[in-house]
């Protein structure tokens, strides 16, 4: 036993058992997760079959030998290399992959132009979630969409299958991750594009753009590395309502740099500048009183803008657009690209400004009706319109007549007087006033007949005292009648000359005062009147028979002398000269005399 152990022993231990053991296991350590170089022996339809030197050939999918949507170019015979992933499978063949030994070789590559920040080679293959998946060479990267490109793209068909630059922007090998971006080129090279662009840029230079963006007030130009700004006002001559109207995006136009602020770097561009201004020979063609037409190319809340040629634009206030239709809004009166006449009535070259107008070019109805009609004249119209001020009338020439509230009837000035009538009434009216540059015609009602009134106001004039009779007591003051149908009104602050007096509550319903007319309206025969000036008139004028304050009686001695005076039926107390005494003493004289 001993002798079979020592046996085996000098086996193991001789050199050429050494060798031949470590050749039958040397395959296993080398092979296994290594890339090697194979022989294609065989090509089917879906498999290519490949000769690695060991016990059993290994089987690759036909896919991993050309580019995607590509039949790849190899034959029987052709050396490759491979990465053998296991010795054998289930079927016992070796598993190989040409993928994975393309992406070893590539991934060495890709590290180091990561590290260098070095650009890469890739091909667009096809379209994934979020974005694309790029073939750098045997490697698959992702590419996402927002860098695809400097600005969204629509379409990236002609991007794919066609090799371009990218960089890397982060690698996991790990989990076989590769994120590249197309854009950081781009901007690499718009950046160096840009430096140069901004060194050559001058005002009134000429130069090409790529519609950038579209926005309400005017469109972002791409100038190749520099963005400029197109302004809505600058597109064109003729009125642009947006910029869609004249641009896209992704066109290419020609534009003039008309503002550059070195500062900030903004660039404002133009487009119509490139072509003549229309404006230069306005004052040689319109002038005022001109008559001419054009096109209604916007309608606003205060008028109509027309075009009169390209480039050209006057105003037309709803003002001017007819003599009849009145505080209408002008989409009542004119509709979009509708063609009109107008009239020039006024041109402002400074600030590029055409006043026109519509009604001028039609016959003014009030200069007719003027001239057809007299004051005086009785005629019949529809009522077409009742306000708290009056009646509106309709005329011939489509235009209405008013009739004002203090016109429609003798008894009654209050809108109580209009509820008698209704719009769509025929009613008969006599034409007070016809005035034609300020289109306007007053006509009247009451004037139809005699003012039955007219002489309860005879013999009343402003400055005379009369006698009334309180009607109505209120906090403002109180209510008379002078006659059956005159009325007045005395206010609170006349109705004394004593503050402590011009209370409203001293009089009563029934009760005659005298007061004195400061007022007269003899269209609603209606008084102002005031007790206190007719006391302050009395007063005046006792003072002025009686006496004055200068002696230092006080108007109640004067009156209170003349009145004893008055009584007195002794010629000599007549005749005795009048003396000045105090109110004290005119008492006492009073009560011996009693």
């Amino acid at each position: 036993m001993a002798n079979v152990a020592s046996n085996i022993q000098d086996r193991e231990e001789s050199p050429d058992f050494a060798a031949l053991l470590n050749e039958t296991l040397q395959p296993q350590a080398k092979f296994s997760g290594q890339v090697v170089n194979g022989r294609i022996v065989s090509i089917t339809s879906d498999t290519v079959i490949v000769d690695v030197g060991l016990k059993s050939e290994g089987r690759i999918a036909k896919r991993e030998f050309g580019m995607p949507g590509q039949d790849p170019e190899i034959r029987i015979g052709d050396s490759v290399e491979v990465f053998v992933e296991r010795m054998e499978d289930r079927e016992g063949y070796t598993v190989l992959s040409r993928e994975k030994a393309r992406r070893e070789e590539v991934w060495v590559v890709l590290e180091r132009a990561c590290e260098a920040k070095e650009r890469v080679t890739g091909v667009i293959f096809s379209r994934v979630k979020g974005g694309f998946t790029v073939d750098l060479g045997g490697a698959v990267a992702f590419l996402p969409g927002s860098q695809v490109d400097i600005r969204p793209v629509r379409d990236i068909s002609p991007l794919m299958g066609t090799p371009q630059p990218f960089m890397i922007l982060k690698m996991d090998r790990a989990r076989g991750n590769i994120v590249v971006s197309r854009r950081a080129i781009l901007e690499e090279s718009r950046e160096e594009a840009r430096s140069e662009l901004m060194g050559q840029l001058r005002e009134g230079s000429i130069v090409q753009g790529i519609v950038k963006n579209i926005t309400d007030y005017g469109a972002f130009i791409d100038l190749g590395g520099v963005d400029g700004l197109l302004h809505v006002t600058d597109i064109s001559w003729k009125r642009v309502n947006h910029p869609s109207e004249v641009l896209s995006v992704g066109q290419t136009i020609e534009v003039q740099i008309i503002r550059y602020n070195e500062d900030n770097q903004r660039i404002s561009l133009g487009m119509k500048q490139l072509e003549s201004d229309p404006w230069a020979e306005v004052s040689a063609k319109y002038t005022k009183g001109l008559r001419t037409s054009g096109k209604i190319t916007n309608i606003t809340d205060y008028g109509a803008f027309v075009e009169l040629e390209p480039g050209i634009e006057g105003l037309v206030h709803v003002s001017e657009m007819s003599w009849t239709k009145k505080n209408v809004h002008p989409n009542k009166i004119v509709s979009a690209d509708q063609m009109v006449d107008v009239e020039v009535l006024d041109i402002d070259m400074d600030k590029r400004r055409i006043s026109l107008g519509m009604k001028q070019t039609q016959d003014n109805p009030w200069g007719a009706f003027a001239a057809a009609h007299k004051v005086g004249q009785e005629m019949e119209g529809e009522i077409r319109n009742i306000t708290e001020f009056g009646l509106f009338v309709g005329m011939p020439g489509d235009i209405d007549g008013m009739v004002h509230l203090s016109d429609v009837s003798w008894e009654d000035a209050t809108e109580d007087a209009l509820k008698a009538y209704k719009k769509g009434d025929s009613v008969k009216v006599k034409i007070l006033d016809i005035d034609a540059d300020k289109e306007r015609i007053a006509l009247g009602i009451k004037q139809l007949t005699e003012d039955k009134m007219a002489g309860a106001m005879s013999g009343l004039a402003k400055g005379q005292v009369v006698t009334c009779t309180v009607t109505e007591v209120n906090d403002k003051g109180i209510e008379v009648s002078i006659n059956e149908t005159v009325k007045g009104t005395i206010k609170r602050a006349d109705l004394s000359r004593e503050r402590s007096e011009q209370r409203p509550d001293r009089f009563a319903v029934g009760e005659k005062v005298d007061a004195k007319i400061t007022g007269v309206d003899s269209k609603k025969h209606h008084l102002t009147l005031s007790i206190k000036q007719r006391e302050i008139d009395e007063d005046k004028a006792a003072m002025a028979e009686f006496g004055s304050t200068e002696s230092g009686a006080s108007l109640g001695d004067i009156l209170g002398a003349a009145l004893k005076d008055s009584k007195s039926a002794a010629p000599a107390e007549e005749a005795a000269p009048k003396k000045k005494t105090s109110k004290k003493k005119s008492d006492e004289a009073e009560a011996s005399e009693e």
